[in-house]
């Protein structure tokens, strides 16, 4: 990968065996990437990019305007998100080992011991939202590897700064970003199915597309609700 300047703007140039040319625009910073079939030069990326320069700003200007939360401190009255709801957080002290629990739709109770620092009651909620995760992937897994038909070999969960997901093609292994936990499910659903289907198609080309056009019809529609979400301090993009 390469970057070229366009007007002012750095663009991200990676070419591959794909056919055309392809121009996204990423959030959280409005990162500009460009995939280009490996006969187009710089010069031809750069009328491309020109060509679209209205509709890069616009949505470079959507992610700047995108609501972003303050650092978290995990501390009660704090707003804190699962599975795409809203709760408000309230932190109860007490001696036995850390957990966290969803109380009247409204609010989260995280139990901490008494001497839990901010990193300690972070860590607590991690793995609260660890597990749920832990919970629904495997049955999103079962239930479209029949429908695209490929097998995962494995799959994890990890923090993540640069993807909402990510696959080991050689190894059938497919990876998700812990933030899924506080999305809504069918977006958690949809990276599922994007990852899988990797595993048929590497490229993010017209194979690719076409596969989620006929898997999941409405993944653009789940991939615009992803990136609108409010992002966490910790920026993350797709």
């Amino acid at each position: 990968m390469h970057h070229i300047d366009v007007n002012g703007l750095i663009v991200d140039v990676v070419r591959k065996d794909i056919m055309n040319l392809h121009i996204g625009v990423y959030p959280p910073t409005g990162r500009i990437r460009v995939a280009a079939p490996l006969r187009i030069n710089d010069e031809a990326v750069r009328l491309a990019v020109i060509s679209r320069l209205s509709w890069i700003k616009r949505q470079k200007l959507k992610f700047e305007e995108q609501e972003r939360q303050t650092k978290r401190e995990y501390v009660s009255g704090e707003s804190h998100y699962f599975f795409g709801a809203r709760y408000l957080l309230n932190v109860v002290y007490h001696d036995n080992p850390g957990k966290a629990i969803v109380r009247n739709k409204k609010i989260i109770d995280l139990f901490v011991r008494t001497d839990s620092n901010i990193d300690r009651r972070e860590r607590v909620m991690l793995a609260w939202y660890r597990a749920h995760l832990r919970q629904a992937i495997p049955q999103l897994i079962e239930k479209w590897e029949k429908i695209v038909g490929v097998d995962v070999a494995d799959w994890g969960i990890k923090k993540m700064k640069t993807r909402w997901g990510s696959c080991t093609i050689e190894a059938g292994r497919i990876w998700l970003n812990l933030e899924l936990a506080k999305k809504p499910p069918h977006c958690l659903e949809f990276i599922v199915v994007h990852e899988m289907v990797h595993l048929l198609e590497p490229h993010h080309n017209e194979r690719f597309v076409d596969y989620m056009n006929k898997f999941l019809p409405q993944w653009r529609q789940y991939r615009e609700e992803l990136n609108r979400a409010p992002l966490a301090h910790a920026e993350w993009e797709y």
